[in-house]
């Protein structure tokens, strides 16, 4: 599997995009705001000659489901996330109101999915991870065949997810981390919804929240 990664507007999030030696991807947190950001994930699927066949969410606050209704426009996908987020998919429309930004009111998802359901595009395959705590359905997807994961919001390199927005919770978090994240190998590379990769084994040794 090839990885991608992308930065997406004001929120400076991470969209990911997966390729499976087959050409067929999957999107991770699609971020892209305006018809520019669109055009630059476009280009990077068209010049790869991909076949956009999954769309991730791992959570849906607005600034990582921005891009869902142009790939259900371009590429006729909708996205699967974890029912919990049904609240921030409903309202991420009226929450970007508050950053000063605007957008569409996102698809309806294709379909909810929960712990550890494997999630499939060409011959890799994508185990959903709940790690609840910086929203109520949060997820992260572990890849173990290629060592790696993509946290989203929940851990980030030398930090963690904030847990003050609706469905957040500090102490939820924590062990979210610590009972699904940290017993992965310490030499799994960590994707995060913003910023740097990381290592599992990184967070394990120098995280303040989590050390």
């Amino acid at each position: 599997m090839e990885i991608f990664k992308l930065v997406f507007s004001a929120f400076r999030e991470n969209t990911y995009i997966l390729k499976d030696k087959s050409g067929d991807c999957a999107i991770i947190d699609c971020g892209c705001y305006d018809r520019v950001e669109f055009a630059e994930l476009t280009d990077l699927i068209e010049s790869e000659n991909l076949n956009p066949v999954l769309l991730l969410n791992t959570h849906c606050h607005p600034d990582h489901v921005f891009g869902n209704r142009f790939i259900l426009e371009k590429y006729n996908l909708k996205t699967f996330c974890n029912k919990s987020e049904e609240y921030n998919l409903r309202n991420a429309e009226r929450d970007v109101k508050l950053f000063g930004l605007s957008m569409d009111t996102p698809p309806e998802p294709a379909g909810f999915i929960s712990d550890n359901k494997i999630m499939i595009f060409g011959t890799t395959e994508l185990i959903a991870l709940e790690v609840p705590g910086h929203s109520a359905g949060s997820l992260a997807f572990y890849s173990e065949k290629n060592n790696c994961l993509f946290s989203g919001d929940a851990l980030f390199a030398g930090c963690i997810g904030r847990t003050d927005l609706p469905g957040g919770n500090y102490d939820i978090l924590i062990k979210s981390i610590q009972q699904k994240l940290l017993v992965l190998s310490p030499s799994t590379v960590v994707y995060p919804g913003h910023g740097s990769a990381t290592t599992i084994g990184d967070e394990i040794r120098s995280n303040p929240y989590i050390s």
